[in-house]
């Protein structure tokens, strides 16, 4: 006999035995719990599903302490147990890293429409902040090209970096302090979720249309162009190739299109032989070595060759005093870097979770996101713009041997010394070659594999990274990602407001009840009609569920006539997917119990979870139901109904 709401009471309060009298299982409400410690429950798992203070349990006030200046400072942890094994290791894929980063330090700051020794600051202290805060083994930092595309194209459209460039250094730091505070308090406030909604179509279709934009905005370098339009837009930057073709010089065409190549080459090679990793790290800077010498050695010559030009030497000078928080640009700094900070946030978090799965450790990303925050903040203060875990960088971080953040803290000593050294030698870099290098390094944002694989899986998903990467081409950067944004949030408010249902069949021989469309052998059972609601039911999604449900009933009513079997008896409505229930679908559940009690058919529930029979049990509503109107399982109430069919006189 199925349990009514007295039962249940008795069930939940008295702790009764689990099977009534004729064997069919009881369904019971959850223990009772307070008002208050559901709430606490909810939050705890809203904002800490990892239970970060399970490690403070049961210890002494002083272990505390410890544990406490360990997790905010994570150097605590590994550094007393250093060795110089360890070390030499770092020191190794540090150097590796190193050159490396210089190169795209450069690179990435022209991208950014800053300065180019912006870029070598940006590679020396946000490094050494984050080996302090960071919990990643593996994630090597600094500058990255979507975070310099994104910064250099926002603050472009209002202000110019040739004629304005003070202002545009100003907007630069401000925007990144912004991303900054803004990743910091994800991370304090465990909000990390908020970044969730850059799915994983989205990335691949922005990141693209990013890559092929800023391959294309690299024609300027590798032609030679010197007057070139400051949009963003493919046909913008297609036409303005096209008609300067009368500045295109071919000295440059030729030796970077002859640097490209080589970049190209050594890539492939470190792609298809994972071993030799060393040879495209080492590529880019032996690219500016060799470029700098051919120029520096025949400047009379190869007089058409733009170059960087002097670089001022010495570490980062400070930049605290040119952050602003009012006047007129104040809204288009907090917007770049809101939307910096998001994009250079996922980046790092998801390199810093891919190498932590690769070495069977886990990194706290909401630590992370703190960790990431506080070193663009400080980055901000000291000359440096936007910065997060590289992926070609911590890639050839791992494959170096990296074993602890001192990789970080070797690579920027090394930034160190070319910043107080080496300055005077990139005189006569060309810019060719930062153009060639952006260019090698932006290919490998082009997931083609990862597209497909999206195509075979989820059409829609498919379609929110076409909408991303055309709108990136052919609208801006910012609109293309914001398409993409709203594209998965729709996707998300479909599956909402119209959930799954499926109508389900025993297979025979067992007592497993099965989608009747998803497997063939799955049959019907008679004067019975089964169906499963995959989702909550709120205030959202139950009107249509409503519809969708006596559509169902319809439909099987019409089957049957057809097929000249019995009518529809009993409705049973599996809700073991129903994982939460407002007051809106408590009124569905009412309301359709009342139009087919009137047609003569009676509603069955079956297996609500606890939170849900919660909510059914004080709104009364299980006062609707007759004895056998609530089941633990689908089988059981087919048993015990049709047994007390059959004991009707």
């Amino acid at each position: 006999m199925a349990i009514n709401v007295s039962v249940a009471e008795n069930a939940s309060t008295s702790h009764a035995m689990p099977m009534s009298g004729t064997g069919v299982l009881d369904v019971r409400l959850p223990p009772p719990i307070t008002t208050a410690k559901k709430l606490q429950l909810r939050l705890s798992e809203i904002f800490f599903p990892d239970d970060p203070l399970h490690k403070f349990k049961d210890q002494t006030l002083s272990r505390k302490f410890v544990l406490g200046l360990q997790h905010f400072l994570p150097i605590l942890q590994w550094a007393p147990h250093y060795t110089l094994t360890l070390l030499k290791s770092d020191v190794v894929s540090g150097l590796t890293i190193a050159s490396l980063a210089i190169p795209q330090g450069i690179s990435y700051a022209k991208l950014a429409n800053l300065p180019p020794i912006i870029g070598l600051y940006s590679s020396f202290v946000p490094p050494l902040i984050y080996s302090v805060l960071g919990s990643s083994r593996h994630l090597a930092v600094g500058p990255v090209s979507i975070a310099s595309l994104v910064m250099g194209t926002m603050l472009r459209e209002a202000v110019s970096e040739e004629e304005q460039t003070t202002l545009y250094l100003q907007l630069a730091f401000t925007a990144t302090f912004f991303a900054g505070l803004f990743q910091a308090s994800l991370g304090f406030l465990r909000l990390g979720f908020v970044i969730d909604f850059l799915s994983k179509a989205t990335l691949v279709g922005f990141m693209a249309g990013a890559a092929v934009i800023v391959a294309l905005q690299q024609l300027k370098g590798l032609l030679g162009i010197n007057h070139f339009t400051n949009k963003m837009q493919i046909i913008p930057v297609l036409s303005s190739v096209f008609h300067e073709e009368n500045e295109w010089s071919w000295e440059t065409m030729v030796m970077g299109v002859c640097f490209l190549i080589v970049l190209l080459v050594t890539r492939q090679i470190s792609i298809v032989y994972p071993k030799l990793f060393w040879i495209s790290a080492a590529a880019p800077l032996t690219s500016v070595i060799l470029s700098t010498a051919l120029v520096a050695f025949l400047k009379s010559k190869l007089h058409g060759i733009q170059t960087i030009g002097k670089l001022p030497e010495g570490i980062n000078p400070p930049s605290a005093n040119m952050l602003f928080f009012s006047g007129h640009y104040i809204g288009l700094a907090i917007k770049t870097g809101l939307i910096t900070g998001i994009l250079s946030l996922t980046e790092g978090i998801a390199v810093g979770r891919t190498f932590a799965a690769l070495k069977n450790y886990q990194v706290d990303g909401n630590k992370e996101m703190m960790a990431i925050g506080l070193m663009n903040m400080s980055g901000s203060c000291t000359s440096c713009y936007v910065t997060t875990g590289s992926f070609s960088r911590s890639a050839v971080n791992y494959n170096a041997g990296a074993q602890t953040v001192v990789s970080n803290i070797v690579m920027a000593i090394a930034v160190l010394i070319t910043l107080l050294f080496l300055m005077p030698l990139f005189r006569y870099t060309p810019n060719l070659i930062l153009s060639a290098i952006i260019i090698t390094a932006v290919i490998g944002l082009i997931d083609y594999k990862g597209a497909y694989e999206i195509l075979k899986v989820d059409k829609l998903d498919f379609l929110a990274a076409l909408c991303s990467f055309f709108g990136v081409l052919f609208i801006s950067v910012p609109i293309g990602l914001a398409i993409a944004v709203g594209i998965s949030v729709l996707k998300v408010l479909l599956h909402v407001t119209r959930p799954n249902t499926v109508p389900l069949g025993n297979i025979p021989g067992t007592h497993v009840y099965q989608s009747l469309t998803r497997y063939q052998e799955a049959v019907r059972i008679p004067s019975f009609f089964i169906i499963a609601v995959e989702a909550p039911i709120f205030f959202a999604n139950s009107t249509y569920l409503q519809e969708r449900i006596l559509r169902w009933i319809r439909e099987e009513e019409e089957w049957l006539e057809l097929h000249h079997s019995s009518n529809v008896k009993c409705v049973i409505l599996d809700m073991t997917a129903v994982t939460g229930i407002d007051t809106s679908g408590i009124d569905l559940i009412s309301e359709l119990q009342r139009m087919l009690n009137l047609r003569a058919i009676k509603l069955v529930l079956v297996n609500p979870v606890g939170g849900v029979m919660e909510k059914l049990h004080h709104s009364n509503i299980l006062e609707l139901f007759e004895s056998e109107g609530l089941y633990l399982t689908v089988g059981e109430a087919v048993a015990e109904i049709s047994s007390s069919w059959k004991a009707e006189p």
